[in-house]
């Protein structure tokens, strides 16, 4: 089949004086399929098999107030390769909220950043306040994706290769799911948490690779908290409390107004991958908030957790060109150069219940990756993002040997800007970087969008082959990577 346009998604014009609806963020709402005729620059390897999966914040209507770029309808864009050929599809995920603005013709939600009172639909569960966009995160578990929302939602399946869609997902709790749920793909399992504005505030899952929900206890709190990620090993899950969340007595008053509190510690519980709440080990950290956790593993007593430290995680407003101190507002939170992420490690030690940490790199990096085949055991490598300071787009990938204590930096060019890079490892892969990392890569001198398989043994060589898109596409955040024979033989089952 040729490039086809097969849909134009009903919206409204972007807004023009908005830095995340315009420019690289610009959203896109024609829907494609391009099974062939896309442009290659270079060869396509004929050594990768699978998908890989990009969510997007891409808003069809915006929001009623301030429009947070965490408020954006999720948009599916998939690039399938298999035996030197290559696929791409695009899709809104067909929200419920997503198709009650459709119908209105206008927004109904305020977003993330605005005064909830100014909807006029309720949302969903936990967050009824604003409207669950499945546009954060995106897994693939059980031959399906699932796609995610910022603060907890229902979380929606597609297939991976077509993009159908399969609605929401049945095994989902009350208080939702939380933005990154993990899948291990040495058991199939995928695990979860969830967070919530009501007693005991946090909940911690399990669901087996027959997708059916196997595990699910409380995790209590000692109120109202705003974690994001979590970890896993081979025996245990890990999640944490840190001290940013909604002040409290605004909270009581109906308003969501995030704090950081320095004087509180950072509380990481270990968990038991099937364990009760009494078998719970509490972890105190320096105070900080994390974003995004990458591997963990465990090694004689103690486990051993990577993640990004925010130095600031609360920062003082951006001065815009648009004079507007709540862009500022905004944008300070959305700006590496702000908040000041660095890879950090902490150690756990299970016998002595003793806390050790430490930077591993002063460079401002976020939104890593590494090879999910060796998820929950030790890693040589990580592939982590850095942005131009002010902005929240990706300029280049740095990968971090801590064997050799060596790393290697690419740039993607000026005017080029990339996504979150998962490692895709190669059909008999040797050892554990021997791969490509794979990335939609935005070119505003070009105006086009492209994937990007990149060597992953040789990040500094650049691209090995480029793949033109239809269309250039909005940025965003988190993608995946899936492995074409374990989908395959899960959608046989």
């Amino acid at each position: 089949m040729p490039i086809e346009k097969v849909n134009t998604v009903p919206h409204l014009p972007p807004l023009r004086d908005h830095p995340y609806t315009t420019g690289a963020w610009t959203p896109v709402f024609d829907e494609y399929n391009a099974d062939d005729g896309l442009e290659v620059i270079g060869e396509i390897p004929t050594d990768i098999d699978g998908v890989y999966v990009r969510n997007s914040e891409n808003p069809a209507f915006g929001s009623i107030g301030l429009y947070h770029p965490f408020d954006g309808d999720g948009m599916i864009h998939i690039m399938a390769f298999r035996d030197g050929k290559a696929s791409y599809r695009n899709r809104f995920v067909r929200t419920k909220g997503l198709m009650a603005e459709i119908e209105a013709g206008r927004p109904l939600w305020a977003g993330i950043a605005g005064n909830p009172a100014d909807s006029t639909r309720p949302g969903w569960g936990a967050h009824e306040r604003i409207k669950d966009a499945s546009s954060t995160d995106v897994v693939v578990h059980a031959g399906q994706i699932l796609s995610t929302f910022y603060q907890c939602g229902e979380g929606y399946r597609l297939d991976p290769y077509t993009l159908d869609q399969f609605g929401t997902e049945g095994w989902v709790p009350i208080d939702g799911i939380s933005a990154h749920p993990k899948v291990d793909e040495a058991t199939g399992e995928l695990l979860f948490f969830n967070y919530s504005t009501h007693a005991p505030y946090m909940h911690y899952g399990v669901v087996g690779p027959d997708n059916r929900l196997k595990h699910y206890i409380p995790v209590e709190l000692p109120g109202p908290r705003l974690p994001h990620d979590m970890a896993f090993t081979k025996n245990y899950s890990i999640i944490a409390d840190l001290p940013l969340f909604w002040d409290p007595k605004v909270l009581a008053m109906g308003r969501h107004a995030a704090r950081f509190y320095p004087d509180i510690p950072t509380r990481f519980a270990i968990i038991p991958r099937y364990g009760s709440p009494n078998e719970i080990r509490w972890f105190e950290a320096d105070p900080t908030y994390v974003l995004h956790w990458m591997n963990a593993w465990e090694e004689g007593d103690e486990i051993v957790l990577d993640g990004y430290f925010q130095e600031d995680p609360a920062p003082r407003p951006l001065q815009n060109k648009y004079n507007d101190p709540q862009l500022g507002q905004l944008m300070a939170y959305l700006d590496e150069a702000s908040f000041k992420p660095k890879l950090h490690r902490w150690r756990f030690n299970l016998k002595t219940g003793e806390t050790k940490e430490s930077h591993l790199d002063d460079r401002l990096l976020e939104f890593g990756s590494f090879n999910q085949q060796y998820a929950g055991q030790k890693t040589r490598y990580l592939y982590s993002t850095y942005t131009e300071p002010g902005w929240f787009l990706f300029n280049g990938l740095v990968k971090h040997d801590f064997e050799t204590g060596k790393s290697q930096k690419l740039d993607l060019g000026e005017g080029r800007y990339g996504s979150e890079t998962p490692f895709a490892p190669r059909i008999g892969a040797k050892d554990e970087d021997d791969g490509y990392l794979v990335s939609f890569v935005i070119d505003m001198k070009e105006n086009r969008s492209e994937c990007v398989l990149i060597d992953a043994k040789d990040i500094e060589a650049g691209p090995v082959c480029r793949i033109i898109l239809p269309h250039r596409i909005s940025s965003g955040t988190h993608a995946t990577w899936a492995d074409g024979p374990t989908i395959r033989a899960a959608q046989a089952a």
